[in-house]
């Protein structure tokens, strides 16, 4: 492969096709499929229609007739994507069912098999992940109109509502506000590279300004999805078996491995813009408390592997942080000071929403038949996996150390 040949010091460097980053969408997957093929349209029919057949007690015994299917003629990325996505959806919909406890510690063989084939060949594990539900999980109303909240639509829906379309969306927007700023990552390590400082930065101050409209795009969640609706549902279909005191086990992949296996649900720490960020500025989350650090680092497992790709080719790449501090320039300084306040006030939000998103909802439903040590457990989990305050806590402080101290 031409990425593991190339450095990033190199003054050709550039995102290659190979690292799955598209010029518009960034790390999203552009244009998603909507449809299969027979036979594994089966796969999409149950996916599409999972809130009915799960309001009608139906989900579990749809799944169980379904016949086993061969990958092989999933052909191209966005078929097998697309194909990753369903199976993700049906799987979480046939382990929690209708999210009242009742859960099925065994994903049958007609499904178990064929994900986790798929799963290895796109290199995700067989859980739904984030890569799943925002990346892949998108489509226009309008093909020829705007990426707007108003012109799209989620392929795929849980129970609760337009929650899980808000959700979804407005992350999958956040993504995109992001990732207009990659662009300029080639940019900035030739302008490292020639020691062009100006370049440097408006570069810096090009990904700020991206920076700053995702935060705006942020705020838009408390439009579209309702804290009652997220905490007590949709939360509920996005939980994995990692840390998962209700699958303390895992799950057993019926015909695929003899013993449980634990995955950790989707969780917004295995997007990899934000983490491609860090990489960039210097900011060392390795800094901070070991088990978020480590958790970071298994997200990216999470991933798929051209954008595990990309975020290593940073890691080798030249030390922006270094130049900057050795260049004793104010003016560079700030640009650089403010791209770094820019990631902590995206993760001072996120801090927020969590505590609306979450935490509050737990203490409301603190009255009802739950103990204490239940509360505390659900309060504090992540889908991911995660004391979710306390990793989001270290996280934003970490990212405060990269600060440059002015004279």
């Amino acid at each position: 492969m031409a990425h593991d040949k190339a450095s990033p010091v190199e003054s050709s460097w550039k995102i290659d096709e190979e690292y799955h980053i598209d010029e518009d969408v960034g790390f999203a997957l552009p244009n998603p499929l909507e449809e299969l093929p027979h036979p594994y349209d089966d796969w999409i029919s149950i996916a599409k229609n999972l809130p009915a057949l799960i309001e009608k007690d139906q989900l579990r015994a749809e799944v169980e007739k379904l016949k086993m299917l061969s990958i092989d003629d999933l052909q191209g990325h966005k078929s097998q994507r697309l194909a990753h996505l369903a199976l993700g959806y049906i799987t979480m919909a046939y382990v929690w069912n209708k999210g009242d406890g009742d859960i099925c510690k065994v994903l049958p063989s007609n499904i178990a098999i064929p994900y986790c084939r798929l799963s290895e060949k796109l290199g995700l594990p067989p859980i739904l992940v984030y890569a799943d539900c925002v990346l892949a999980n998108w489509k226009k109303k309008d093909p020829s109109g705007p990426m707007t909240y108003e012109n799209m639509d989620i392929l795929f829906s849980f129970p609760g509502g337009d929650c899980g379309k808000g959700f979804f969306l407005i992350s999958l927007l956040v993504e995109l506000a992001a990732a207009s700023a990659i662009k300029e990552i080639p940019i900035i390590f030739k302008a490292v590279q020639h020691q062009d400082q100006d370049t440097l930065q408006k570069a810096l101050i090009d990904i700020t300004s991206c920076l700053r409209n995702a935060l705006e795009v942020f705020h838009q969640i408390h439009d579209y999805v309702d804290p009652k609706e997220f905490f007590g549902i949709l939360r509920i279909y996005l939980s994995g078996w990692k840390g998962n005191p209700q699958l303390s086990e895992g799950l057993l992949y019926e015909g695929v491995w003899d013993t449980p296996k634990k995955f950790a649900g989707g969780s917004a720490a295995q997007s990899s813009i934000f983490q491609c960020f860090d990489v960039l500025l210097g900011v060392k989350q390795s800094a901070g408390e070991k088990s978020a650090a480590e958790f970071l680092q298994e997200m990216r497992t999470y991933m798929p592997p051209a954008h595990q790709n990309f975020l290593r080719s940073l890691e080798s790449g030249p030390s922006v942080r270094e130049f900057v501090l050795s260049e004793g320039n104010d003016s560079l300084q700030a640009a650089y000071n403010d791209c770094v306040k820019a990631m902590v006030s995206l993760r001072s939000y996120h801090l927020q929403i969590v505590t609306k998103y979450i935490v509050i909802p737990a203490h409301q439903q603190s009255m009802k038949n739950q103990t204490p040590e239940e509360l505390s457990e659900k309060e504090n989990k992540g889908t991911g996996g995660t004391d979710v305050m306390q990793f989001l806590k270290s996280v934003r402080r970490t990212t405060e150390i990269a600060l440059l101290k002015e004279e």
